[in-house]
């Protein structure tokens, strides 16, 4: 019975990530800019975004990358404040929502189209797997039915103040009463030489 349910989780992975090549085909570009950019000797920065999906049975899916953006205007705004005078709080982007609008990304993007789930942002739990990245995991549990299509990561836990890092569309994760998603989110940062 264990394989057939590991085989099932296998089916329900491959399925995610055919459904989602579109977003990696779009995230491609963000990487390959990186790549380049690095080659030129200038300083590059990127997120990305991966999910597993944990079902009310306890059942992980891991849906891999979900894409690859670059930070908003308002993420580099609030980077150069703190640097410059330490109003910005850099640290404090640590909190994940998602939604319900699959409108594309924007570097303009100040939040969420279609915030959807919890009232309350999901706190992450921070890393630094290596000198130049920075990681954020957050899960969020949602108590209905619901179509999840884009993930945002913030600088608070309430809704009513938006300051909004990185906002990832993908394709849809269906989660159903006591599901969750489990998002991990990762800056990278490749100097410039």
């Amino acid at each position: 019975m264990r394989k057939k349910q590991n085989f099932r989780v296998k089916i329900a992975e491959f399925g995610y990530r055919c459904r989602n090549f579109a977003s990696i085909l779009r995230g491609m570009r963000v990487l390959l800019g990186a790549r380049i950019g690095s080659c030129l000797g200038a300083l590059t920065m990127y997120g990305e975004l991966s999910a597993i999906h944990i079902l009310a049975d306890g059942t992980r899916i891991d849906l891999g990358v979900l894409g690859r953006r670059v930070v908003t205007d308002d993420g580099v705004a609030h980077l150069v404040d703190d640097w410059d005078d330490g109003s910005g709080n850099i640290e404090n982007f640590n909190f994940h929502d998602s939604g319900t609008d699959n409108t594309a990304e924007n570097v303009t993007d100040s939040n969420l189209i279609a915030e959807a789930g919890p009232t309350t942002r999901a706190t992450g739990t921070k890393s630094q797997p290596s000198a130049n990245i920075i990681r954020s995991i957050g899960t969020i549990a949602y108590t209905g039915t619901l179509a999840i299509v884009e993930h945002g990561l913030f600088s608070t836990a309430a809704r009513t103040t938006d300051l909004l890092w990185d906002r990832t569309v993908f394709a849809v994760i269906n989660v159903e009463n006591l599901d969750s998603i489990q998002f991990t989110y990762s800056l990278t940062v490749n100097a410039g030489g």
